[in-house]
């Protein structure tokens, strides 16, 4: 029996744009970050694009690291409660490395961390894009289990990467690297994700919207996405996700996570808002972003978000949300390229309600079922484009093999020995890349398949759902969940 009480809970999230050597002012935006933190009370700071310094130092609040990506050092001098995450269990047990740098995510909660994990998207971009960075990174989501009076909290944390490219532009000279010391006082365990820094979720970077190489990747991050969440908040009693999703909201992917979990907006559904037009968290006024940035949005454009939903028997609720406005809250220089979100929700206990159903019409016109269609198709896109590199790889393959044949019977001759040796080396080097982009690409149509069957799956359950009842695919989750948990009581 869960007990009838009201909970507040106050959120804050930004892209702090924290990449060593290249982001403008770092250590000084941190700082100030670290200052404001240290004035308000929030129960959740939310930080994407956080990243290590190059001495392998990070920066702290209150004692707490914010890095921490590699096995803690025992010593005899060293005390445990130095780590990022609660002493017991160790920081990295059970967890992974994300990518090669690290995705950036990083939370703070002022409430004890019950349980922490991550799951790396299985299409992450293309190696090869390295001035993008994103394959690099290993973009994930993460989970934060908090359990606040009661009540089950799922956290669930992403970034998604720049609108223009979080390593290629907007980048400029005169970044500020080192160790920022950001600090913010008696907030009980931070927890990062090693290589992650936590359990935001990361999409991928919207690089340009006229050429989108990235569309379908990050579609089949958002069914991912939506998937852990479903998988992973059966016993949550409040669902909150918070991130740098680099969707418009309503672009395929935004659309499809919103319509699978029910989650809420809480631009849309806040009571009092104070913040950009629109909404906005990249706008023109801010000093480090370009209008090259904001591409065809010169106004600003929206890819940060609060999204939250409560189950079993609770009401949640958006009394207000904030956002800075192209400078920090104090009306100074901006704390980054993206603007901060800063949101009050209230969480109440609410007796269980019918699920009222979210699709009206006939089932083929439901917003559901068109949704999971257009995101099939759009995979069924990338899946083309993904077997038709391997196709072609796959020749250059065969040709390059044919050519060091050649070669071999050519340096076996008198004739022309040394050019076969001079051409040697290059024509082996052209293999192995065209093999290693034969193999990505193979497991890319893989990854392709592996989600439209899914999506297949689910919008035949959702077609069958809704022609026998009014209950849509996101109820029956909800229901059966329900069931479950009233099982285990």
């Amino acid at each position: 029996m869960k007990p009838n009480f009201s909970l507040r809970l106050r959120v804050f999230n930004l892209n702090c744009w924290g990449i060593p050597y290249l982001s403008k002012h770092l250590a000084d935006r941190l700082k100030r970050l670290g200052d404001f933190l240290n004035m308000e009370s929030f129960d959740l700071a939310l930080l994407e694009e956080v990243g290590l310094c190059s001495t392998g130092t990070e920066p702290s609040l209150g004692g707490w690291q914010l890095g921490a990506v590699r096995p803690p050092v025992r010593s005899p001098k060293e005390n445990p409660s130095k780590h990022i995450l609660p002493p017991t269990p160790t920081p990295q047990q059970g967890l992974a490395f994300s990518g090669v740098i690290g995705s950036g995510l990083c939370v703070f909660s002022k409430h004890p961390i019950q349980e922490l994990t991550q799951h790396v998207y299985t299409l992450n971009g293309y190696p090869y894009m390295i001035h993008h960075g994103d394959w690099f990174c290993g973009k994930a989501v993460g989970l934060l289990v908090l359990h606040l009076s009661g009540l089950v909290l799922n956290t669930y944390v992403t970034h998604v990467g720049e609108t223009n490219g979080a390593w290629g532009l907007g980048l400029g000279a005169g970044a500020g690297a080192g160790s920022a010391d950001l600090r913010w006082k008696d907030r009980a365990p931070l927890a990062v994700l090693p290589g992650s820094r936590i359990g935001q979720d990361l999409l991928h970077a919207e690089y340009s919207r006229q050429k989108d190489i990235y569309l379908a990747h990050r579609v089949a991050q958002a069914w991912e996405l939506a998937q852990f969440i479903h998988h992973t908040s059966k016993k949550a009693d409040v669902i909150l996700l918070c991130g740098d999703l680099n969707m418009h909201p309503k672009d395929l992917g935004c659309r499809l996570l919103k319509e699978w979990t029910g989650l809420r907006d809480a631009f849309l559904e806040t009571q009092d808002f104070e913040g950009s037009e629109e909404g906005y968290t990249m706008v023109p006024k801010n000093c480090y972003v370009s209008q090259q940035d904001l591409g065809p949005f010169p106004v600003g454009i929206r890819i940060d978000y609060v999204l939250y939903k409560a189950v079993s028997g609770f009401y949640i609720s958006c009394k207000t949300l904030k956002t800075t406005t192209g400078h920090d809250p104090s009306g100074g220089t901006p704390l980054s390229d993206h603007e901060a979100l800063m949101a009050t929700l209230y969480v109440r206990h609410s007796p269980p309600q019918p699920n009222p159903s979210l699709t009206h019409g006939p089932a083929e016109r439901s917003p559901l079922v068109s949704v999971l269609r257009e995101a099939w198709t759009e995979l069924g896109l990338g899946l083309v484009q993904a077997c038709w590199w391997t196709t072609f790889t796959g020749y250059v393959i065969s040709l390059g093999l044919l050519f060091l044949l050649l070669l071999c019977v050519l340096a076996a001759g008198e004739g022309a020995k040394e050019a076969a040796i001079l051409l040697w080396t290059p024509s082996v080097g052209l293999v192995l890349v065209a093999g290693a982009i034969y193999l990505f690409h193979l497991q890319e149509t893989k990854c392709f398949n592996k989600a439209r069957a899914e999506l297949q799956h689910m919008l035949r359950k959702a077609r069958e759902a809704q022609n026998l009842g009014p209950e849509s695919p996101p109820a029956l989750h909800l229901g059966q969940q329900e069931r479950d948990r009233a099982e285990e009581q």
